[in-house]
């Protein structure tokens, strides 16, 4: 029973799932109807070592990421497609907590010291069971809360203490593209008030290791869109005005069309160099002093195949 994986208030949500901002109230343990089509069990489509994250996330011996299916977004262009858009019926990826557990652990075993959540914001329970159940066996893994943004602030909440760093996206500022692009006109508030209550635990320091890698923090993600500089240029002025400049930035310049955009008359390209720059350039100018940039050819670079055993190989 998968119900015994999780906390009375976890079961409790799950049961009428409110767990994200999109409040379905379905009954996850009946099935995937809710909007993110994932039920109360563990649905993973890969559990692998990934040296792609930032320097300071996947450090030189890379991260044990979890990427579970399913999301609580519909971006238009997601570069993970093949697993963030599944059905009810689909089953791909399902297992056990034990099951979990064995291959993270095996990972661990290897000298990796870190576990990255990828698309957490539908599965926390999920995330919080394989966090207890890899410290009952002994593991204290960094952990690393790798999420569109679309979090409910006390969700976060209930994460402090179980979570060392988290790695947020911040995509829109613009009501009127994130409901075309990602399905949910209110996006912008809900993620800036879920990173505000993420500044509130970490701050703005993303104190290192002595091999570079960050023990706790935060870190905000952008991935800048072809076409619309001005939306990234909003994005890092609201970021300045409404938490800090002094939090670490990661501007991506990764971004690449999916089939799903090929007719799209302007996210069907691939983004200019001057539109990157230019977005650079604000954050320069907006007094930014922590962060990362992308070469221009990290969208050949980024691009996973989860039908492989290892998506990224």
């Amino acid at each position: 029973m998968e119900g015994e994986n999780y906390n009375r208030e976890d079961r409790l949500v799950l049961e009428n799932c409110t767990l994200c901002p999109r409040e379905c109230g379905v009954n996850r343990y009946d099935s995937g109807a809710g909007y993110c089509r994932t039920d109360a069990g563990f649905s993973i489509a890969s559990i692998c070592v990934h040296k792609g994250e930032e320097p300071v996330i996947s450090g030189r011996e890379g991260i044990c990421n979890i990427f579970f299916t399913g999301c609580n977004l519909r971006c238009i262009y997601c570069q993970n497609h093949e697993i963030s858009r599944c059905s009810s019926a689909n089953t791909k990826g399902r297992m056990t907590l034990a099951s979990v557990l064995e291959q993270v652990t095996a990972i661990l075993s290897q000298g990796i010291t870190s576990v990255g959540f990828v698309s957490p914001s539908h599965v926390v329970p999920q995330v919080k069971a394989i966090i207890n159940g890899l410290n009952e066996r002994g593991f204290k893994p960094l952990t690393v809360y790798n999420t569109n943004g679309y979090d409910k602030q006390e969700t976060i909440r209930s994460l402090s203490g179980l979570i060392d760093i988290y790695l947020p996206d911040y995509k829109y500022v613009s009501e009127d593209l994130s409901r075309t692009f990602s399905g949910a006109y209110d996006y912008p508030e809900t993620a800036l008030k879920a990173i505000k209550e993420m500044y509130f635990q970490k701050g703005s320091t993303l104190p290192l290791d002595d091999n570079g890698k960050a023990e706790n923090g935060l870190l905000i993600r952008h991935l800048v869109l072809p076409g619309y500089p001005e939306e990234s240029k909003k994005v890092l002025q609201t970021i300045a005005a409404e938490i800090s400049t002094g939090v670490h930035i990661s501007l991506m310049s990764q971004y690449y069309p999916t089939g799903y955009v090929h007719d799209h008359p302007v996210l069907n390209r691939t983004l200019y160099r001057e539109e990157y720059e230019s977005v650079v350039q604000e954050m320069e100018s907006l007094g930014f002093r922590n962060g990362w940039v992308q070469d221009m050819e990290s969208n050949v670079t980024y691009r996973p195949d989860f039908t492989k055993n290892h998506p990224f190989e």
